[in-house]
């Protein structure tokens, strides 16, 4: 999921929660059963549809920049302890995956867009990007459900 975060970090939020409230993945750590709450779930779901619109503006600011990359990997890094954590695995070592992992999303991520906004749209471009990221961020959940079960 860090490298989800590094493509969407909200979106990737927005799918550990649906995760966690469905009991698809479950946690026991207090941090992670606050994000799960109506009112954060909702915040979360919004803040989602807003990065796949925002994405899309021309005026959007790289994700490579210092802000929106630190925003990526600690996205991550939640995404990654919480997951870690719900495998009865330690929170640590998803932490720092899930940090690792969404740097690694980000810088891949950049430089593909770039090579391919230069052969199509870079709306088409974004768009295909959402699909990998709503696509593997599912897929990681629910081998992620299968392998706790």
């Amino acid at each position: 999921m860090g490298v989800v975060a590094g493509l969407r970090p909200m979106t990737a939020l927005a799918i550990l929660v649906l995760s966690l409230r469905r009991g698809w993945i479950r946690s026991g750590h207090p941090p992670f059963a606050r994000i799960v709450s109506a009112s954060a779930s909702k915040r979360i779901a919004e803040f989602a549809l807003c990065e796949l619109v925002v994405d899309k503006l021309p005026f959007t600011r790289s994700r490579l920049d210092a802000g929106p990359l630190t925003w990526r990997i600690v996205s991550g890094a939640i995404c990654g302890a919480a997951i870690h954590g719900s495998g009865k695995r330690p929170v640590v070592g998803g932490t720092v995956l899930g940090g690792l992992g969404s740097l690694v999303g980000s810088v891949t991520a950049y430089h593909v867009r770039q090579k391919l906004s230069r052969d199509m749209p870079d709306l088409v471009v974004a768009l295909l990007e959402d699909a990998v990221t709503v696509g593997a961020g599912a897929t990681i959940m629910a081998l992620e459900s299968a392998a706790i079960r």
